[in-house]
């Protein structure tokens, strides 16, 4: 009898406990619900200056503008292809090489001094990340210039925070008994970060950096919008001529140069990992 009810009594309170968690999640819902209208009341009904737009016939006619091609302009966006893959690239190795103390003091499992060093590690790698390349470029812009340096390093700098944490994170899951033998062995913390740690984490950091290189394929391409050189560069003049074709031509520039970045992915992806 006693176990019966104490039965009943566990079922009651199961059935509450549900009852509770459907009710908390239908708040949720409600909640999400409501900040969703309230924003797009706010973004797209009040703060768009709907006179200017005018009629949909309007809109159609500024739209036609961008549907045409100034195939003139294709042999001149040859260089500034090119310098925007190199930008992307060189910012991606400048970037891994500044990731190495990042790594090393953001992996909790092997940073020394852990206490000191891993939480200076981690914000460094949220401010990389928290910070948008744009805003990377203008600060670089006003201190080595106009120019792709200034693109360079800002995707360096930007890189470090993706690059470092994903590394970071990998070596704080790999299997710790090489580390202990090599260790038990009185070998340096040299000799374990390179026969006991790197064999581990190498694929995945592989993986990591192709990644980023083919993302900052993307960003270096409207890096040029703040003198960072490169297609974006070419975007930004077109755009300032009202030469609306040429801006066409620039947009699909950079779309084959991101479908190159997917191809060359794919294939070191399939062959290194």
């Amino acid at each position: 009898m006693a176990s019966a009810q104490a039965t009943a009594e566990q079922v009651d309170r199961i059935i509450a406990a549900r009852a509770k968690t459907k009710l908390l999640r239908s708040l949720i819902y409600v909640v999400m619900l409501v900040l969703v209208v309230l924003s797009f009341k706010t973004t797209i009904i009040d703060d768009t200056d709907w006179e200017r737009l005018g009629s949909v016939a309007a809109v159609l006619e500024s739209v036609a503008q961008f549907l045409g091609v100034d195939w003139s302009l294709v042999p001149n966006l040859l260089v500034p292809a090119l310098e925007t893959i190199m930008v992307a690239t060189l910012g991606t190795l400048l970037g891994v090489i500044l990731c190495v103390p990042a790594i090393w003091f953001g992996a909790l499992n092997i940073t020394p001094y852990a206490p000191v060093t891993y939480p200076i590690a981690r914000l460094m790698m949220t401010l990389s990340r928290s910070i948008h390349e744009i805003v990377w470029a203008l600060f670089f812009v006003a201190a080595v210039g106009l120019g792709a340096l200034a693109g360079v390093l800002a995707l360096a700098v930007r890189s470090v925070g993706f690059i470092a944490k994903m590394s970071a994170e990998a070596i704080e899951d790999l299997d710790p008994k090489p580390v202990e033998a090599i260790r038990a062995v009185g070998g340096s913390e040299f000799l374990i970060f390179v026969y006991a740690i790197l064999p581990q984490v190498l694929p995945a950091m592989i993986g990591v950096i192709i990644f980023e290189w083919e993302i900052n394929i993307r960003r270096s391409s409207i890096l040029g919008l703040v003198g960072a050189g490169g297609l974006g560069l070419v975007f930004f003049r077109q755009l300032n001529t009202f030469n609306y074709p040429g801006v066409t031509t620039v947009i699909l520039a950079v779309l084959v140069l991101i479908l190159f970045g997917e191809l060359v992915s794919f294939f070191v992806r399939k062959t290194v990992i």
